[in-house]
């Protein structure tokens, strides 16, 4: 769950001729409209008869082109059916930092690289290059940022840090080769094209809609001792006396510590990720279920995190579900918090603001500190993210279109057990009940994945 250091990620970028670029425009920051937050939603009779355990996942800092860009060449290969799919186009290129070329996106041979800066600034450049709080998403400012935030971090009297400064790993992509298991689940089971992180920023911010559906007006991530108040999907759960828990894969990395005074009432409701194996030979697994992921133990696929060991773990989270007695009436979701700055060819979308709150810890030199441009609001999602969605009735072999962040796990949840919504945000969000088939007979005795692959190269300088 780390962060970039913060001198780079909000003041020190925009010290660079990318200064130029916070050209004030007219142009109001509104998003798309919502009606504010719902009571709970009408019933789904076939969804409450079917599920009864959420069981959701979120990793670290991984793109859908990045990750998920080559499944249909996976499907071509291992004769799934072809299905219309919006994955990474073959002529994908980007600027190079100085502009005077480009770089193609391809195929790694590391399973290990670099780390990126995804936060607020970098973000709105990637966005646009020349104009980051322009209405127009000219996607080409991936590699700049990638550069900066490598030579930032490396100054050319101090060199040995980083052996891409050029930027190049951002159009650098994974395989079925690579990523076997999920590509196995991801094809047997559902995903989306059209699944996006909430704002265009890094991990803390987004992981605060995760849990609450908005980051009250948080663009960058909290100070030290600073918590939020507000409601999280598992205060609601515990006011409606429906039974949850927080599985830990390493000690003190409980999330829900952000939100006071409800995070620490409720450590009784913390527990170790040994727990979730128990309580899944037991037959006591909660009705909701988070298992925050391997933060410490470089198990979360973070850059510079070889991804292979992390998918592994994820692996081992998921097949125990599949062979246990809760597999018959459960779903478990794996998402990924941000992209990482990986580049992607779908931009962010317009949505809905969630409670109206601007930005409100942005410097002077940050993009949008004029509180002026089309994106600077929370009217948008961030980039798009890997998605699995993984239940006996989830419609098999199937792509969702229908463009949603990942608040929407908060929406089915509240679907599922007649929660009101938390924000506008989650309120506007599918309810993801067009992932499943819940008229024909469920997928009792799933298939067997193969084991995660985990002989990749491990070598931070093979890049491109």
């Amino acid at each position: 769950m780390s962060e970039s250091t913060g001198k780079y990620a909000r003041n020190t970028f925009l010290a660079s001729a990318l200064v130029t670029i916070l050209t004030a425009l007219t142009i109001g920051c509104g998003g798309v409209s919502g009606s504010g937050p719902s009571g709970p939603p009408a019933p789904d009779p076939q969804l409450n008869q079917s599920i009864n355990h959420v069981v959701f996942m979120v990793q670290e800092n991984r793109g859908f082109d990045h990750y998920f860009g080559k499944l249909a060449d996976y499907w071509q290969a291992n004769g799934y059916p072809a299905v219309q799919f919006d994955g990474l186009p073959a002529d994908a290129s980007n600027p190079t930092a100085d502009g005077t070329g480009t770089i193609q996106s391809f195929h790694l041979r590391t399973v290990c690289m670099q780390n990126m800066s995804p936060g607020w600034n970098e973000s709105h450049v990637s966005w646009n290059r020349q104009d980051p709080t322009s209405a127009t998403a000219t996607l080409d400012g991936f590699v700049q940022t990638a550069a900066h935030f490598a030579q930032a971090a490396q100054p050319s009297d101090k060199p040995g840090g980083f052996s891409d400064v050029n930027g190049f790993r951002t159009m650098g992509y994974y395989t079925g080769d690579e990523l076997n298991y999920y590509y196995f689940m991801a094809s047997n089971f559902a995903t989306s094209d059209r699944w996006f992180s909430p704002l265009m920023s890094r991990t803390q911010p987004n992981r605060l809609y995760l849990f609450a559906a908005t980051s009250a007006g948080h663009a960058n991530p909290l100070k030290l001792g600073e918590s939020l108040p507000n409601t999280t999907i598992f205060e609601l759960l515990e006011n409606a006396g429906i039974s949850w828990k927080i599985y830990l894969s390493d000690p003190n990395t409980a999330f829900i510590g952000e939100f006071q005074p409800f995070g620490s009432q409720h450590n009784d409701k913390i527990e170790p990720l040994d727990a979730y194996f128990e309580d899944l030979k037991n037959g006591t697994l909660p009705s909701v279920a988070f298992i925050e992921g391997g933060y410490k133990s470089g198990l979360d696929e973070h850059p510079d995190k070889n991804i292979q060991p992390g998918a592994a773990h994820v692996a081992s989270v998921i097949n125990a579900l599949m062979s246990s007695s809760s597999w018959k009436d459960s779903v478990f979701i794996l998402t990924f918090d941000e992209g990482g700055n990986f580049f992607d060819h779908v931009p962010p979308q317009p949505a809905v603001s969630p409670d109206d709150v601007p930005p409100g810890d942005l410097g002077a030199d940050d993009i949008c500190a004029n509180g002026q441009g089309s994106n600077c609001d929370f009217n948008h999602t961030g980039f798009r993210v890997p998605l699995i969605v993984v239940s006996p009735f989830t419609k098999k072999h199937f792509v969702s279109h229908t463009v949603a962040d990942y608040t929407a796990i908060l929406k089915f949840i509240e679907t599922r057990f007649g929660l009101s919504s938390l924000s506008k945000r989650d309120a506007a969000q599918m309810d993801m009940t067009e992932f499943f088939d819940f008229t024909n007979p469920p997928w009792m005795t799933p298939p067997s994945p193969p084991e995660q692959s985990q002989s990749g190269v491990c070598d931070y300088s093979a890049i491109p």
